[in-house]
């Protein structure tokens, strides 16, 4: 049975994405306050870009275009885990605080891998 996606939100990679993007905000809630226009925010701003620019992408009319916003939003995850390992280097969050959200930092990588790989065989064949 082939599944169909009528809209991103049936995507489970945009799902993952959301939650991601929740755990950002609920791990920089305890950040310095000072840090409110700073790491707190470039967090949660790129956490909540990989969800958007799946969402973006599905709107596309073309492969192309949804298969370069997946790119973008692995981007996003890139800034995002580079955002978290610095903010343990600069003690806003514990040595490895930041470990359960780079472990789904990395599958939510992996998922983008495939859905790019699985959409350019499609458009191929």
């Amino acid at each position: 049975m082939t599944e169909t996606f009528n809209s991103y939100r049936d995507l489970r990679v945009w799902r993952d994405a959301m939650e991601l993007a929740e755990e950002a905000c609920s791990v920089t809630r305890v950040f310095l306050k000072e840090e409110m226009y700073g790491m707190t925010s470039q967090i949660r701003r790129s956490a909540a870009s990989v969800a958007a620019n799946i969402a973006e992408g599905h709107g596309r009319e073309s492969t192309g275009s949804f298969v370069q916003f997946l790119r973008h939003a692995q981007g996003s995850l890139k800034e995002l885990e580079t955002r978290l390992l610095l903010s343990e280097r600069v003690r806003l969050m514990p040595v490895g605080g930041s470990m359960p959200m780079m472990q789904k930092c990395d599958a939510l990588g992996r998922m983008l891998r495939s859905l790019i790989r699985s959409l350019q065989r499609k458009s191929e064949g």
